[in-house]
């Protein structure tokens, strides 16, 4: 099982997304997710979101909080846990982004981008509740989601 962070940064009512457009091979193509990536060796989830933040968008995180882990089922690609983060960043500006167009888009239209099925279950978790969940989402071969369990 991969071990991935996925962090959504909040500045100013709006949430940082990433539309996944410059990579080949990518499992996330055309989706808009928030910034993150896969644990590297000897990594804790903590320093993970942390470099990744940086290598993708130039941004410090400040107020970084564990939100929820993930437990993803995908047949397509293998299942992955991962750690679902909240932040803010030290500032706005945002640099060019080798894995594809990052754009500051405000929350209450986050779920109207092109997502992932599950990210639309939690997506609301983050603004409705503030304890730290454990969510199941269980995808299909052509990566649609047959169903979740939250707890």
């Amino acid at each position: 099982m991969r071990l991935t962070t996925l962090c959504y940064v909040e500045r100013a009512g709006r949430y940082l997304m990433l539309h996944r457009i410059r990579k080949d091979q990518d499992e996330n193509a055309s989706k808009w997710i928030g910034i993150g990536g896969h644990l590297e060796e000897n990594e804790s989830p903590e320093e993970c979101v942390r470099r990744e933040a940086l290598e993708e968008a130039g941004l410090t995180l400040t107020g970084l909080r564990l939100r929820g882990v993930i437990t993803f089922i995908l047949p397509a690609w293998g299942n992955e846990l991962t750690f679902l983060y909240t932040a803010s960043a030290d500032r706005e500006e945002l640099p060019d982004c080798d894995e594809g167009v990052l754009r500051w888009v405000p929350v209450e239209q986050v779920t109207d981008l092109p997502l992932w099925e599950g990210d639309r279950v939690f997506l609301p978790l983050l603004r409705e509740r503030q304890d730290c969940f454990s969510l199941k989402l269980i995808y299909d071969a052509e990566g649609r989601l047959l169903s979740y369990q939250l707890a």
